[in-house]
């Protein structure tokens, strides 16, 4: 009877454990959000850069870290050296790069991309009393660019003034580039339009913007080529961004103006 008593009270208790549990357990937690990690240059302002906290900032990391809060993803940012972001990305050490990525035909082959987010051209950055006013005084000039970038790229596209030139002269970065312009190791500097005017505007009245570009070019995010469904919700969100004015205002922030394609 003991036996059978004790049964029916253990029975008992466990039912009620069981209906507290249905009333009153913790609602189970959330899953983690997926880490994404966005590969990019940290010395290429206003894109993605350093403050004098040494965090980073930058139009392009505002724009990621929106993106990734409507998408539900953990957006972690991770400097690169921009001259292996082809090998880093496909190398699965970073998931994605943004950070004034232009699209171009042959990264296309190896590469992902978004629809356009914005329009830029390769202008030409002189010292304020140089004399060079055209391409064509480039001619027998040492002239910089970052290697790797797409300057690079648009300077070798354009065969006669390329040869025409006594050195092009690369640089780990543009903020590096500029110094040289300065010190006068470099009589001009090839530099992505959003890029160079910021960095002039730092400095005012010591550069000259050129009339006269090396072309207009088309600014994406860059994923793998394996990762279509991930781009795919990525441009929606980007369309999205762009339809209820949150890229314009973040554009706005960053450049006084609504720059965004």
């Amino acid at each position: 009877m003991k036996k059978l008593t004790a049964l029916l009270m253990v029975s008992a208790s466990a039912l009620l454990v069981a209906c507290g549990q249905g009333d009153n357990a913790p609602a189970p937690q959330a899953a983690a959000a997926k880490k994404i990690v966005v590969g990019l240059d940290d010395n290429f302002p206003p894109m993605g850069f350093r403050d004098e906290k040494n965090q980073l900032v930058g139009f392009d990391i505002d724009m990621a870290r929106e993106a990734g809060k409507r998408m539900g993803l953990d957006m972690e940012f991770k400097p690169i050296d921009w001259n292996a972001k082809e090998a880093e990305l496909n190398g699965k050490r970073v998931d994605m790069l943004w950070n004034g990525l232009t699209i171009t035909e042959e990264r296309k082959k190896n590469i992902g991309f978004t629809a356009p987010y914005m329009e830029n051209h390769q202008i030409i950055l002189v010292a304020a009393a140089s004399p060079i006013k055209t391409k064509a005084d480039l001619a027998g000039r040492v002239v910089g660019a970052q290697d790797g970038s797409s300057a690079v790229d648009a300077i070798k596209k354009d065969a006669p003034v390329a040869a025409s030139l006594k050195e092009l002269k690369l640089f780990g970065d543009n903020v590096t580039a500029l110094m040289d312009l300065s010190a006068g190791r470099l009589e001009a500097v090839v530099v992505d339009e959003v890029v160079g005017r910021y960095l002039a505007a730092k400095r005012a009245g010591e550069y000259r913007v050129l009339d006269e570009n090396f072309g207009t070019e088309d600014y994406g995010v860059g994923l793998r080529k394996d990762d279509g469904e991930l781009l795919k919700k990525l441009d929606e969100t980007l369309a999205a961004m762009k339809k209820d004015g949150t890229s314009a205002k973040i554009a706005t922030q960053w450049f006084g103006a609504d720059i965004i394609k």
